[in-house]
């Protein structure tokens, strides 16, 4: 998998998603759903770099990637579905994606521990 790449296509997509809802959505939907369109926007971005730093960095798992990737679809989908369509029960399954950015990172960590800084 090529984690760099991945995570490229993710921040366009971040930046995408940005701008459609700085120009498009903040003036048509209530002030709390663009509140949470700004944290999917923001999270997206985040685990995109994060997504890409992994990339550039893996030497062999891939967990903390795919962690990092289904995060992105779970969180953030599940956020922008809700804003969307206004299903507050979407917002439940919101958690489940901070889980897997938190075992991303962790796995992350554990991918570098070993790694010295370049001299």
């Amino acid at each position: 998998m090529n984690w760099t790449s991945i995570g490229s296509l993710l921040g366009f997509l971040g930046v995408v998603l940005g701008a459609f809802g700085a120009h498009a959505i903040q003036d048509r939907v209530e002030p709390r759903f663009f509140e949470i369109y700004k944290t999917a926007s923001h999270y997206l971005m985040i685990h995109a770099v994060a997504l890409v730093l992994f990339g550039l960095a893996r030497s062999g798992r891939s967990w903390p990637g795919w962690c990092f990737l289904f995060g992105v679809v779970i969180f953030c989908g599940s956020l922008f579905a809700l804003v969307f369509t206004g299903i507050k029960a979407l917002g439940a399954i919101t958690p489940m994606g901070g889980l897997l950015f938190m075992a991303g990172w962790l796995g992350f960590a554990l991918e570098t521990r070993n790694r010295s800084a370049p001299k």
